[in-house]
């Protein structure tokens, strides 16, 4: 019989309960490292062997080495096999802690391609692979430089934030460095990149042995960035299969996972097609994608990402090989906004092609459509837009700290 292996999951966000499972289900002994404010959250606890809960500072912050001396008196009784990170804000956390116990899997070195945006932009830049243009701001020189040599707009984003927080978007160079200015010594941990409208795209896929082994391709019908600074509705929709951008995309996709480094893992990268016809590499992340696309993802293709990447995890852990169930080829589309209602009722949508109902977050409403003909889930998702708009959308200014 062979030896159960131990995993310790480490997510600072609730999220990852399908991991969890999966994880158990395979025959491992499960070890949980979360937030101890998330204590309350309703945890798949049938799945996990063991819950260690942490308390960061005012700030967000871990102390890292406090964190690796408990794991250091855990491991005296309980070894660990592998650590993973269910959470993007958790992968430098999980590679500190496999490079201090010599733990397989992602280090420190290559965690940064898939946290930090600058390393993220100089690694691809080192490739060859094409992307906007961008500066760090350590140095006036490079700034100036930088806003000599592009056009207007461009964006000041965080170099270890998710998503759209924290990001400002300005017109000028004196406004750059009005914003630059106002960063103060927080200033290195930002960089500066020209803004390209475009349409944009999000790829998830699932890797081994450096190869992507499922790659599904949606296109965003309105940014992150744009419903975070702008107050709109999110939506996102399959893109065509067997089309010119589904094959562009998975193929830049798999350019772009091997040059950061990817052997094995689910991963959420973003592309933009620009006004030229290119696509330009946004930004990547080695985990599941959130914004409840990994539901979307399944509605299509019957792939459950953080199933298949759990399973994952633990055949590389016992040097099996990994087959990836059936995968079907419907389309799916979805929709989700910030709600005026604590608890919004969303059964006036009838249409049979709803798939998935948000019901777990207040004040949001969202729905998520599976069909055989895209057209219909364009459809559907600019009524569903039109009708959230009118009766239960709000909006709310995006924050300008880090959240974590």
């Amino acid at each position: 019989m062979t030896k159960p292996l131990t995993f310790l999951c480490i997510s600072t966000f609730f999220k990852g309960n399908e991991f969890l499972r999966a994880c158990k289900a395979a025959g491992n002994v499960v070890f949980l490292l979360t937030d101890k404010k998330l204590e309350p959250k309703p945890w798949a606890r049938e799945a996990i062997d063991e819950i260690f809960y942490v308390e960061p500072d005012p700030q967000g912050r871990l102390d890292l080495d406090n964190v690796a001396a408990g794991l250091a008196h855990l491991m005296r009784s309980r070894p660990v096999d592998r650590i993973v990170a269910l959470d993007d804000f958790d992968v430098e956390k999980a590679a500190f802690l496999r490079e201090c116990f010599r733990i397989p899997g992602m280090g420190q070195s290559t965690a940064r391609h898939f946290r930090d945006k600058l390393a993220m932009r100089m690694r691809a830049a080192d490739a060859g692979l094409r992307q906007p243009k961008f500066s760090p701001l350590f140095s006036d020189e490079q700034v100036n430089a930088f806003a000599d040599a592009i056009e207007f707009p461009c964006v000041v984003k965080p170099r270890g934030e998710a998503s759209a927080a924290g990001i400002k978007k300005v017109f000028s160079k004196d406004e750059l460095w009005t914003v630059i200015h106002d960063l103060g010594d927080r200033r290195h941990q930002f960089l500066v990149e020209q803004f390209r409208p475009g349409d944009v795209f999000h790829v998830d896929s699932l890797s081994v042995g450096g190869k992507q082994v499922f790659c599904q391709s949606s296109q965003y019908l309105s940014t992150p960035m744009e419903v975070a600074h702008g107050g709109g509705i999110f939506r996102s929709v399959t893109v065509p299969y067997g089309s010119k951008d589904e094959k562009a995309l998975c193929a830049f996709n798999q350019k772009l996972l091997k040059a950061f480094g990817m052997d094995y893992s689910a991963s959420h990268s973003e592309y933009i097609r620009g006004q030229d016809g290119e696509l330009y590499f946004l930004e990547t992340a080695s985990r599941v994608g959130g914004a409840n696309l990994a539901e979307m993802v399944e509605a299509a293709t019957g792939i459950n990402l953080w199933r298949e990447w759990a399973n994952i995890e633990s055949a590389m852990a016992r040097g099996q090989k990994y087959a990836l169930p059936p995968v079907q080829q419907r389309y799916s589309g979805i929709v989700v906004s910030l709600a005026r209602q604590q608890w919004p009722d969303n059964s006036g949508f009838t249409d049979p092609e709803i798939w998935w109902r948000m019901t777990e977050n207040e004040y949001h409403i969202g729905l998520i459509l599976q069909a055989n003909d895209r057209p219909r889930i364009l459809s559907l998702l600019d009524e569903y837009a039109l009708r959230i708009r009118v009766d239960f959308h709000a909006s709310a200014p995006v924050g300008d700290k880090p959240t974590h």
